[in-house]
């Protein structure tokens, strides 16, 4: 059938998707999220249908094409193209299988992950593969399938180093941001630490975030290889070169339904670590109240299975399992994350303790781990680079060749507006819930705003005298400073923060 182009002038950034009156759609038994080929001279396309009920959307006889199709067939408004009913992808076959609690192949799972990547699968479509994967589980098989799928649609680091090290941590603590004074480390030790981070999806900041504050995140495979060559280690965003993509529209989906499936999740971290070459992977699982992961057997279920997953890989896997039951560090946003990283790599008094013992712990594993120094060792040297400045200058050198901003934290600036909680009473403090505090520094703007969060002033076990700080909130505007402020005096005294 041929139809008149109206170019709806908007792009979905996502699937390709055109608009067919309601009676042309009746005509040709085209029903919603089917598929039509639309082509014009040589380019085609094929696209995902929605049907238009008002006639002033989509006149009869014409097609509402958005962004991504327009490019593809090479059109524009009042050209003529043609379309023609097209069969769903084998895929979706695969995934109604899946919702029946079938165990998928390799190859099944490939073909999945490569229509994910192509754009050729409908919202509900990937939603119902997530949520089977999520309410049936996925076996071992095909945790290590989807695993080798995400990877091969990716793109892939090449790197000649015969060790390549890489950390990670599976989140919801604020404010651990070890990455960035354990990579300077390492690179300084002389490893090879290719360090792919996330954005924040839940959390005041994810590591690209508060890495992003000091330089440039976004770079090509092309330029982390020749920065890889010359500083050992690099800290970028993923999502900048391509690693396993499929995995950036899983979570897409993952986000607002609050699911997060476990063998998903396991693909997800050990794709992206074979995608940059890792050889050993330090895996930081912090457990405890208000963490991702509540308990030391769950901990320890997870340990299990990134070590099994780390074999089938020929990747040698470490795990740490850590104390997630209060914010690591004082500040909670990207800014104030960022200061805090440097404090400790400048070995300055205002470095929160917390993190560098941390840190200095995980850099020590991984030296051991690696072979970089023999056991028991590793602590001792890990210790010597921060402490001589040698750490730091790496820093510098990777900030500096990812597009330096700043690596001066006096630099940095902080949100203008500002509350300080301070405590009822004299006592010591029992407790601070994690999820509480970041609840806090998003309502203050973080990280959106980069310079919003919460500067945390006492820990757990801290003796605290009535009127002494608690926390500072920081943002730019007024209302975020005032919801964060009512959240952090009605929520603090009563599951937040609790004084004995």
């Amino acid at each position: 059938m041929k139809l008149i182009v109206k170019d709806v002038d908007i792009a979905t950034g996502d699937v390709p998707v055109v608009i067919l009156n309601q009676d042309d759609a009746a005509c040709l038994d085209i029903h919603h999220n089917d598929r039509v080929l639309v082509k014009r001279n040589s380019h085609s396309i094929i696209a995902v249908v929605d049907i238009g009920e008002s006639k002033k959307a989509v006149p009869r006889g014409h097609i509402g094409l958005f962004e991504e199709v327009l490019t593809a067939v090479k059109t524009k408004q009042g050209d003529t193209v043609t379309i023609a009913l097209e069969k769903k992808p084998p895929s979706t076959t695969h995934i109604r299988n899946k919702l029946d609690g079938a165990e998928l192949s390799k190859t099944q799972i490939l073909e999945i992950v490569r229509d994910i990547v192509q754009n050729k699968l409908t919202d509900i479509e990937l939603t119902s593969y997530v949520a089977a994967n999520y309410t049936r589980g996925m076996s071992m098989r095909e945790v290590i399938a989807m695993t080798h799928a995400l990877k091969q649609t990716g793109a892939v680091l090449h790197t000649k180093a015969p060790v390549v090290a890489d950390i990670h941590c599976i989140g919801g603590v604020p404010g651990n941001r070890t990455t960035m004074i354990v990579v300077p480390i390492l690179a300084a030790a002389g490893l090879t630490i290719p360090k792919t981070s996330s954005r924040a999806i839940t959390s005041p900041a994810g590591t690209a975030d508060t890495m992003e504050v000091l330089c440039n995140v976004n770079l090509t495979i092309a330029q982390l290889e020749r920065i890889l060559h010359k500083h050992k280690g690099f800290i970028v965003w993923g999502g900048a070169v391509n690693l396993a993509p499929a995995d950036d529209r899983i979570i897409k989906v993952e986000h607002p339904l609050s699911i997060d499936a476990e063998g998903q999740m396991l693909a997800s971290i050990m794709a992206k670590k074979a995608s940059v070459g890792a050889t050993h992977l330090l895996m930081d699982i912090p457990y405890g109240a208000g963490a991702k992961i509540a308990t030391y057997g769950e901990a320890q279920h997870f340990e299990h299975m990134f070590m099994n997953l780390g074999k089938h890989l020929h990747m040698e896997v470490s795990c740490m399992l850590t104390d997630g039951s209060q914010p690591i560090g004082n500040g909670i946003g990207p800014a104030l994350e960022a200061k805090d990283c440097l404090w400790v790599l400048e070995n300055s008094p205002e470095a929160p303790r917390d993190l560098k013992t941390k840190s200095l712990e995980m850099a020590a594993a991984m030296l051991e781990f690696s072979g970089r120094c023999k056991r028991g060792a590793g602590l001792h040297l890990a210790n010597a680079l921060l402490e001589s400045g040698e750490a730091h200058r790496k820093m510098c050198d990777i900030i500096k060749a990812q597009g330096k901003k700043t690596d001066n934290p006096n630099n940095i600036s902080v949100g203008k507006k500002t509350y300080t909680l301070v405590a009822s009473r004299t006592g010591k403090l029992r407790s601070i819930d994690s999820s509480i505090i970041t609840k806090i520094a998003r309502l203050a703007g973080a990280p959106r705003t980069p310079s919003a969060g919460v500067y945390v002033h006492k820990h757990r076990n801290d003796t605290v005298r009535a009127r002494d700080p608690l926390l500072t909130i920081y943002s730019e505007g007024d209302d975020s400073l005032a919801f964060a402020r009512e959240f952090a005096k009605s929520g603090a005294q009563v599951i937040g923060i609790d004084i004995s």
